[in-house]
């Protein structure tokens, strides 16, 4: 039997279909729109109480098209904050965090050639010591609701290492989607930021 092109898509499905079409949209982004556009997110970012506060911050490192993080949040850190960030362990499926002081020095190319930290040069931290996290994403929605890249790193790692870390997304107003379908084991944040303000995911 031919499949209905009427029928409603499966959970899965919708969920590559949004992944597709979003970041499509954010790799047509040029990079004068998305350092300008990153630029605002940072500004905003920096106005949050809650990282007004923060003693220690994981932040992931932009790649691609993703909304960039260095150097712009080292511009905003609170005085004396410390950044954190991942080291993608692929075949335990996990990430390590690690602090970052000298980005210049203790960074270098590691999984999908994203910009890691070289264990050799940085301290591990422990996730306990999390206030805040910046997480990554293709897709977010205004309830809290995100879609990664399916490789499930930052759910497991908020959901088992640093559960009480507060969760911010950081993300152009084009990968805001409403609603996102969600699976059990999506963590939601508390926070979105786009170039348009804060969300409270609350």
């Amino acid at each position: 039997m031919a499949a209905n092109p009427d029928a409603p898509l499966s959970p899965t499905a919708a969920r590559a279909q949004i992944r597709r079409r979003v970041l499509a949209a954010r790799d047509a982004l040029t990079p004068a729109e998305r350092r300008s556009k990153s630029a605002l997110i940072h500004a905003a970012l920096a106005g949050l109480e809650p990282v007004r506060r923060a003693a220690t911050i994981m932040t992931y490192l932009h790649f691609r098209s993703e909304v960039e993080t260095l150097p712009g949040l080292l511009a905003y850190l609170p005085a004396g904050c410390r950044l954190a960030v991942p080291l993608t362990l692929v075949a335990a499926q996990r990430l390590e965090i690690f602090l970052l002081s000298d980005p210049a020095r203790q960074l270098r190319p590691g999984y999908c050639g994203i910009p890691e930290p070289d264990p050799a040069r940085a301290d591990l931290l422990d996730p306990g010591e999390l206030d805040l996290v910046l997480v990554p994403g293709s897709a977010f929605d205004r309830r809290g609701g995100r879609l990664g890249y399916g490789g499930g790193y930052y759910d497991r790692f908020l959901a088992a290492a640093a559960p009480r870390a507060l969760r911010v997304g950081l993300a152009f107003d084009l990968q805001v989607v409403e609603p996102l379908p969600l699976l059990p084991h999506d963590q939601r944040l508390h926070y979105l930021v786009s170039e348009s303000g804060v969300i409270s995911c609350r």
